[in-house]
């Protein structure tokens, strides 16, 4: 079935979709929520967990979906495969939740999955606009670890799997991509770069607040060379 079969109408859909593009602990909550306090509508999602004191954001139908695609293609968020075909089920569901949010303007939402289901998405929803962003590697892992009790070299696996996807997406259609180890003024002013080339309204209120830096330290360890020569590539690119 091609793309132009099975994408959604706009008329079915919000006239603008953002859909944030990063790795689990890399700073996807809080340019979420900034582009939410930008006017960005997010439907029914997170406001608080453990794990971020300010929710991640994520918009648990959404969450459901990537699940579910992964699943019935053997594989998980720490268990990615290489490419993964959405079942009618789940195609059936994107369409039926975003129909629901038809009424908004700008709509967007993040979770992490998504890197690893893109192509269904992409396909219901070709005009979709993107924005990535990631963070150190070993900070990754180290927080993974913090939250889900991952060994570090798991972490670091997982950041290079995610982030190829990221950089493999950029190269087919550049959008913005923030580094979420930048000091918090320089953040701060390219994420409103960003938004404002986003159609969004960056004002005075922010979402950013350094507690939401809960995993630090780890920058001078030893990267593997592949993982190393990634995280550069990504920072040229968000500079």
């Amino acid at each position: 079935m091609s793309s132009t079969q099975i994408a959604v109408p706009y008329s079915e859909s919000p006239q603008k979709i953002v859909c944030v593009l990063g790795m689990h602990r890399s700073g996807t909550s809080c340019l979420t929520g900034s582009m939410q306090v930008a006017g960005l509508e997010l439907g029914d999602h997170s406001t608080w967990n453990p794990h971020n004191l300010k929710g991640n954001r994520e918009n648990q139908h959404i969450v459901d979906i990537n699940d579910a695609v992964l699943e019935a293609n053997g594989a998980a968020w720490d268990s990615p495969a290489e490419s993964v075909i959405w079942p009618e089920a789940q195609l059936d569901a994107a369409r039926a939740l975003f129909r629901e949010y038809a009424q908004f303007d700008k709509f967007g939402f993040k979770d992490p999955r998504t890197l690893l289901t893109i192509g269904g998405w992409q396909s219901l929803f070709p005009q979709m606009q993107y924005i990535g962003i990631f963070r150190h590697p070993m900070v990754v892992a180290q927080s993974l670890h913090n939250r889900s009790e991952l060994p570090l070299e798991t972490g670091l696996s997982l950041w290079l799997q995610y982030n190829r996807r990221l950089l493999r997406e950029y190269r087919k259609q550049p959008f913005p991509i923030l580094c979420f180890d930048e000091p918090q003024d320089i953040f701060q002013e390219k994420l409103r770069k960003a938004l404002n080339a986003l159609g969004l309204t960056a004002g005075e209120d922010t979402f950013y607040e350094q507690q939401l830096k809960s995993a630090q330290g780890g920058e001078g360890t030893p990267l593997p060379w592949n993982i190393r020569r990634l995280y550069r590539k990504l920072q040229r690119l968000a500079e």
